[in-house]
């Protein structure tokens, strides 16, 4: 492998930044980085140039935004000059204890309840327990408990629609992975 020249960490470390602010495309309030989806982004040899490898998980195996996503890299390493190998793990699987608490905040002010019950914060470790008791989700909007699931999918499959009965206004809700 080669070494990069001094000067390319430089223009390494700015186009991993831009890389690590690629916006989500369905969610263009939170990055991809936020969203837990970026696992690595090492320097490496790529077809014989200094450049960057990122490694990216899904939050689904069958996201449809994907593409967008691993377009998204590209262009951001591109307009930085550097070659970018993009490289797509499945295993460990994504969970949503990997999103940053910026994204969590994110998504709260952007009106999506984030995640809650997952490892990050206070859930069990392992797999997301299934039960059938109702889940308390806190409305984006005004704080209220008070919400009501209304549609198990929401604007994508990792969200579900809710709406607070309290403010009576309707939010989508991260779901917990």
């Amino acid at each position: 492998m080669r070494t990069p020249a001094p000067h390319a960490a430089v223009d390494l470390d700015d186009a991993e930044r831009a890389i690590r602010a690629v916006a989500d495309p369905e969610i263009p309030v939170i990055t991809i980085d936020d969203l837990g989806v970026i696992r690595a982004v090492e320097q490496a040899d790529v077809d014989g140039q200094a450049g960057l490898r990122v490694t990216i998980t899904p939050t689904y195996s069958g996201c449809p935004a994907m593409h967008a996503m691993v377009d998204g890299v590209r262009e951001a390493a591109q307009r930085h000059g550097i070659p970018v190998d993009v490289v797509t793990q499945l295993s460990p699987a994504w969970t949503t204890a990997w999103m940053s608490e910026e994204g969590r905040a994110k998504l709260r002010r952007f009106g999506i309840a984030p995640p809650t019950g997952d490892r990050a914060h206070g859930g069990p470790p392992g797999p997301v327990p299934v039960g059938l008791q109702l889940r308390v989700v806190a409305c984006p909007h005004c704080g209220s408990e008070d919400t009501e699931e209304v549609a198990r999918f929401g604007s994508t499959a990792c969200k579900a629609l809710r709406r607070c009965r309290v403010c009576r206004e309707p939010f989508d809700e991260f779901k917990t992975i």
